[in-house]
């Protein structure tokens, strides 16, 4: 007896161009984080998307959006490929912007990460490694590539919980704009679980 074939992953625009298939897989894992990164963002009123909880260090899903979007492509392209992109990293924790903004940084971004990868060599050094820079992840554009997708899973986290947070009024009540919960779990009396 054959076992069934595995389940074909969604679209991300990646290509097949020839390169291992577990690259590929690495890239699509990333691409999968970051658009659910930017569904949260899309699927809040701009109020919410950008406010941050109570907390000290927190940031608003627009603001773990917008950073993932400068780290993707300063790992992706000004170190793998040497091709130096702008970035302000600091600016990017203060940002506020509507939600269409952010959006369509976010499209732009997925666009030029897909190009990056799609002339990286996974198994090469990278071309401009910041000299402080000696993780054990540096080693090879791949090693860069899985720190992408640490971080941009790292704060895919975040985002969730600020969302889910926001998400609740004072007397606990789910209070969400622009989202659709009718497949949200659950409990045993029918409350949705956030």
């Amino acid at each position: 007896m054959t076992p069934p074939p595995a389940p074909e992953p969604p679209d991300s625009g990646v290509a097949d161009t020839g390169a291992f298939r577990d690259d590929q897989v690495l890239v699509e894992f990333i691409l999968h984080k970051f658009d659910q990164l930017t569904s949260i963002v899309q699927e809040l009123d701009d109020a919410a998307a950008n406010t941050e909880l109570h907390v000290p260090g927190s940031n608003s899903p627009v603001q773990l959006l917008i950073h993932c979007c400068g780290a993707m492509r300063r790992w992706s392209s000004t170190v793998n490929l040497g091709v130096t992109v702008p970035r302000d990293r600091e600016s990017e924790f203060h940002v506020r912007m509507p939600v269409h903004q952010a959006l369509e940084i976010a499209e732009q971004t997925r666009a030029l990460f897909l190009a990056d990868t799609a002339v990286t060599s996974f198994d090469a050094a990278p071309v401009a490694l910041p000299e402080d820079r000696a993780d054990f992840w540096t080693g090879s554009c791949r090693g860069v590539l899985l720190h992408v997708l640490e971080e941009v899973s790292q704060h895919l986290g975040h985002a969730e919980i600020t969302r889910d947070l926001l998400a609740l009024g004072r007397d606990g009540e789910a209070k969400l704009t622009r989202r659709s919960r009718e497949d949200s779990p659950r409990n045993q009396h029918g409350k949705e679980i956030l």
